[in-house]
């Protein structure tokens, strides 16, 4: 204890009485100060106050979280959308009946003798007088002598209006190519063949850095064996019919396995379609492949719109125009994009002028016999 309290204890003795009456005082301004709060407030009340509001941990709670209910979907027409700015869809194409033929316009979308019922699906074949969905679904190709060029533009079917664009704004002689995986994809077929269109279907495969870039379900991959491929394979042929041929969904590191392509080519080539092989020239094993089992083939040599800018996408199809002069053909692939249909649009209308033909991807190959 320190010096200054030792000497107050010496000065006296503290009455119990002053010390009863001290603590009574205290008291009694401790309750009336509480009296006085309960009737008038505290002088604070109604300055500002600031809270620290602890956030949840999402992970933590994440698990908890009510799950979204998926509403039914309202049914798709041709003449209405939900949204009036949304794209519509082009009418249905009504499916065979009786054994006929059903036509887009003056362009045959399914012939039965050309189609193999399955549980999956209308399985492309070739028929029984040995006409082939190649030969019987593609448009006649223009007679015109010169070098002739195909051009192949993909990734349809994904956005209706990218796939409109593509539909309505190129020349018939342009072959497109759909993804299997939209419901309405049959309508855009139907209405691509309507208008004059080649159509190719576009079967997913393996890139080589699968699975950051993946094409999606049933895609064709190197190492799962010739049976699950096989299967994967028939899903998407059965989704549309119409196409006369196949190419390619990404599918780099699937395009440089012969173990795994070959099989897929053999199906392929004995349903009577063409294979049109997107990949780069120097990496895919296909055309080794196509040459030994004697398939029908189309390589494509140039990539249009690697770079999305109209000043790269004209050296591109001037790249396109030389391949031809030398080769005396030339096929190139394009994505629907609207700088890249703008160029390749403009491009076509002065091809004929220049000495070039422009024709579907069919007739640059003969089917085998």
């Amino acid at each position: 204890m320190g010096g200054n309290s030792f000497a107050a204890m010496k000065g006296g003795v503290v009455r119990p009485q002053a010390l009863a009456l001290a603590w009574f005082a205290v008291f009694a301004l401790f309750m009336l100060t509480i009296a006085s709060v309960a009737f008038f407030g505290r002088p604070s009340d109604g300055d500002p106050v600031a809270m620290l509001a602890m956030p949840a941990h999402p992970a933590r709670h994440a698990q908890y979280a009510p799950k979204p209910v998926a509403q039914p979907a309202a049914p798709s027409t041709a003449t209405a959308t939900a949204n009036p700015a949304e794209t519509p869809l082009p009418p249905p194409v009504a499916p065979a009946a009786a054994g006929k033929p059903v036509l887009a316009g003056q362009s045959l979308v399914a012939d039965p003798a050309l189609i193999e019922q399955t549980p999956q699906g209308p399985l492309p074949r070739i028929a029984a007088d040995g006409r082939m969905p190649l030969t019987t679904y593609a448009p006649p190709a223009s007679t015109a002598k010169g070098p002739r060029i195909a051009i192949v533009v993909g990734d349809l079917g994904l956005s209706a209006k990218g796939t409109a664009a593509a539909i309505q704004n190129l020349p018939a002689g342009i072959t497109l190519a759909f993804v299997p995986y939209e419901n309405d994809v049959s309508r855009w077929v139907g209405e691509a063949r309507r208008t004059g269109h080649e159509v190719l279907l576009e079967v997913p495969m393996e890139p080589y850095d699968f699975p950051d870039s993946d094409p999606g379900p049933h895609t064709l991959r190197a190492a799962v064996g010739e049976e699950t491929n096989n299967e994967r394979l028939v899903w998407s042929l059965t989704r549309f019919t119409g196409y006369a041929g196949i190419t390619n969904f990404l599918g780099g590191r699937f395009l440089a396995d012969a173990d795994a392509l070959e099989p897929v080519m053999t199906f392929v080539a004995r349903r009577g379609l063409l294979f049109f092989d997107s990949g780069p020239q120097g990496h895919s094993v296909a055309p080794d492949i196509a040459r030994r089992i004697n398939a029908p083939y189309v390589q494509g040599g140039v990539t249009i719109d690697t770079i999305q800018s109209g000043m790269e996408i004209d050296a591109r199809l001037s790249q396109l125009e030389q391949l031809a002069r030398t080769n005396g053909w030339a096929a190139g692939t394009a994505s629907a994009s609207p700088v890249s249909l703008d160029r390749i649009a403009n491009w076509a209308k002065g091809l004929s002028g220049r000495g070039f033909v422009l024709v579907p991807a069919s007739a640059i190959v003969a089917p085998s016999k």
